[in-house]
């Protein structure tokens, strides 16, 4: 079931580079090349696929690739000898591969599994197993704030009580002390790495903090939150300055999520109207726009497609959208309800190029042109390419 040997990052004496020892065995990386190498196949990438439409400006990559996910979803098992191991599942074949050390996930992250894991020994506390119903641990999420030097555990488990969850608690927190928040999250879901909807708040707060573009956001467990730090600046910057926004637009964050995108933006424009179908989001989209004291941006519950449709029809002026969607891109009825909106600016943040190819193609035939096309590397040594699309309408 588990790896033999657990996976660790190997440093190139000569030219300073970092490789895994088990790349291909787990998945996280993709690409087995130097930064630059990685930086030319992206842009190579995104002009072959992109170029058609507007010259695909050069990729914006990091000083510092390394250690940038401040995400970190880890499971637990044993391997032959019966020892306690954690890693991550590999990708296809869903066999669990040790990782003592991961060059993408933020080291304090990957401190706080190692430290868990110590205490799950210390403790007796045993891995879920989902045939025989017994264990505890289902998996770890781990979340850091280098903002706010705050840092969350989370333990996905089967069951709502937490054995000796006092003592565990204060011994986590001695060897975390960046530790704000430890957080029990009750699931029955039956695919692995999945939350469920109930939080017990073991130690600390039930949520972490974070600050981006001198704007606070507030992090829970189930909160979608861009998982590379310093990227995410420089591409909602980027956004924002893209779409020109002007001090009596009113602007749609489409896709709104928690509302980051939209509360960098609300100083620029005369009013925000933030989409989210996921009502979690939307609960914390609104305490992050009463944390920035923000009265200009309002949430709405309501899928996108339909929310805009209904401003279509009703005859409401919209200057400028803003869109993130997952990476299935944007559906053919949002984008028919947007050209039907009629924005005159339109800003698109893709996370997957081929979609983004795709949408950009009915765009074109619905009269926006792409003006912009800004590659950003928001996930180094991996094959996605983040891309911040700007149209204008014809």
């Amino acid at each position: 079931m588990c790896a033999e040997k657990s996976c660790h990052t190997v440093t190139d004496a000569a030219t300073g580079r970092r490789r895994c020892t088990c790349f291909k065995r787990c998945g996280g990386c993709q690409l087995d090349m130097s930064y630059p190498e990685q930086l030319d196949y992206k842009q190579r990438k995104a002009e072959r696929l992109l170029s058609r439409f507007c010259k695909v400006s050069p990729i914006i990559g990091m000083e510092h690739p390394y250690n940038y996910r401040n995400k970190v979803q880890t499971v637990f098992g044993y391997d032959s000898r019966r020892q306690l191991i954690s890693g991550v599942y590999q990708s296809g074949s869903g066999r669990l591969t040790a990782t003592d050390d991961c060059m993408l996930e933020d080291k304090v992250c990957t401190r706080a599994v190692l430290e868990f894991r110590r205490l799950m020994k210390s403790f007796k506390l045993r891995p879920y197993d989902p045939v025989s119903g017994r264990g505890t641990v289902r998996h770890l999420l781990t979340r850091y704030s280098r903002a706010a030097s705050q840092l969350m555990v989370c333990v996905c488990a089967a069951d709502s009580v937490f054995p000796s969850a006092r003592s565990f608690s204060n011994a986590l927190k001695q060897a975390c002390p960046e530790l704000a928040s430890f957080v029990l999250n009750v699931s029955s879901k039956p695919l692995p790495l999945m939350l469920g909807d109930k939080n017990i708040t073991l130690w600390g707060s039930d949520t972490i903090e974070d600050v981006l573009l001198g704007k606070r956001f507030v992090i829970s467990p189930q909160s979608f939150y861009q998982v590379n730090s310093v990227q995410t600046e420089r591409l909602y910057s980027l956004a924002c300055e893209l779409a020109e926004l002007k001090a009596d637009d009113v602007l749609i964050d489409a896709y709104c999520g928690t509302g980051t995108i939209g509360i960098i933006c609300a100083d620029k424009v005369k009013e925000v109207i933030g989409t989210e179908l996921n009502a979690a989001a939307c609960r914390d989209a609104r305490k992050n726009i009463r944390l920035n004291n923000i009265g200009n941006y309002t949430v709405v519950n309501e899928d996108s497609e339909q929310f805009m449709r209904a401003l279509a029809e009703s005859g409401t002026h919209v200057d400028a959208v803003i869109t993130d969607p997952p990476r299935a891109g944007c559906s053919r009825g949002f984008l028919d309800a947007m050209c039907s909106l009629g924005p005159e600016r339109v800003v698109y943040i893709s996370c997957r190029i081929e979609s983004l190819q795709r949408d950009l193609i009915y765009l074109k035939k619905k009269g926006y042109r792409a003006v912009k096309l800004q590659p950003v590397d928001m996930f180094p040594h991996t094959v996605g390419i983040e891309t911040c699309a700007v149209l204008r309408k014809i």
